[in-house]
C-alpha cells in the first residue's frame, strides 16, 4: 500500500512518520522531493529558492518525481510504502504559483509519475495560529519565508489537488495530540487494508 503523509511545513509529517515507522517495521520510507541522490541535489535547490523561474521551479519538482516514481516507488509498490509528500504537493504549489493551466499540470505530473499515485493521501491540517507559533520556532527555508498565508493557501490547494489528481484525501487536526494524530492514520490505514 502507498501512502503519502501531507502538509505544509511544521504540520507534523516528520513525526507522524516515524510514528508509522514503529507500526509498519518492515515500511519504505521515502520523501518527495529528495527521495533519491538526484532528487536531494533538485531538493536544495528549490529550497534556496534561487530559481527565478516558477515554471523551472515546477520542472526541477517534475524531474525529481519522475526519478523517484523509477528508484523507490515502482520497486516496491507492494510493500508498505510511506512518503513524506507526494505528487499531490507538487501540483498544490504549481496551482499556487498560478502559471501553469490545470489540465497541462495534470497532464505533466501523469507523464512524470506514470500515473503511479498513493493509494491514500493524508493531510495534517494546521490552523493559522499554529502555523505561526510553530515558524516562530524554528529558522526557515525558502519556501517558509514566503509567510504563513502563503503556507496556508497551499493547504488549501492540497485538497484541490487531491480532487484533481482522483486521489482519495484524509483530513486530520494537526493540532491534535501527536498520539491522537497516529491513531486516526492507522485506524484508517486499517479500514483500507481490511
Amino acid at each position: 500500500m502507498y501512502i503519502a503523509i501531507e502538509g505544509i511545513d511544521t504540520a507534523g509529517k516528520s513525526t507522524q512518520i516515524a510514528a508509522l515507522k514503529k507500526h509498519f517495521p518492515q515500511a519504505v520510507i521515502t520523501k518527495e522531493p529528495g527521495g533519491t541522490a538526484i532528487g536531494k541535489e533538485i531538493r536544495e535547490m528549490v529550497l534556496s529558492a534561487k530559481t527565478k523561474s516558477k515554471r523551472a521551479e515546477f520542472l526541477l519538482f517534475l524531474a525529481d518525481r519522475a526519478e523517484h516514481v523509477k528508484e523507490v516507488i515502482e520497486p516496491n509498490l507492494n510493500k508498505m510504502l510511506i512518503s513524506d509528500r507526494s505528487a499531490v504537493s507538487g501540483v498544490a504549489y504549481a496551482l499556487v504559483q498560478g502559471e501553469i493551466e490545470t489540465k497541462d499540470l495534470i497532464s505533466l505530473n501523469n507523464f512524470a509519475t506514470k500515473k503511479i499515485y498513493p493509494t491514500k493521501v493524508f493531510l495534517l491540517r494546521l490552523t493559522k495560529e499554529e502555523l505561526e507559533f510553530r515558524l516562530s520556532q524554528k529558522k526557515l527555508d525558502g519556501i517558509e519565508l514566503r509567510g504563513s498565508d502563503y503556507l496556508l493557501h497551499i493547504q488549501e490547494n492540497i485538497k484541490k489537488a487531491s480532487e484533481l489528481l482522483g486521489l482519495t484525501l484524509v483530513e486530520i487536526d494537526a493540532t491534535k495530540p501527536i498520539n491522537t494524530i497516529t491513531e486516526e492514520i492507522l485506524n484508517n490505514i486499517k479500514r483500507t487494508i481490511v
